[in-house]
């Protein structure tokens, strides 16, 4: 397969892997807080009833959350493609 067309078939892949990323990440982020704060709702920037350092620290941990499993998610899916085709997705 052409490094094009390689491209190109992977992106549906990638598209699919990063909205699944997104849905396990939100609820990994969902628990993790629960446990961390003892609350069930995380504080949204726009939540009044909430101080600067709870919001920053929540997105904060949100951040690294998302960005941990998204790159555990990338990581597999290329490692998948590989196997599948031979050959690394660019």
């Amino acid at each position: 397969m052409s490094g094009k067309l390689q491209k190109v078939a992977y992106k549906p892949v990638g598209l699919i892997l990063g909205l699944g990323a997104g849905a396990i990440a939100g609820f990994v982020f969902k628990e993790v807080w629960k446990l961390a704060s003892g609350d069930d709702d995380a504080p949204t920037p726009t939540d009044e009833e909430r101080g600067w350092g709870e919001i920053i620290a929540a997105a904060a941990l949100q951040g690294a959350i998302f960005a941990t499993v998204r790159a555990l998610v990338d990581r597999g899916g290329a490692v998948g493609v590989r196997k599948m085709t031979g050959k690394w997705p660019d």
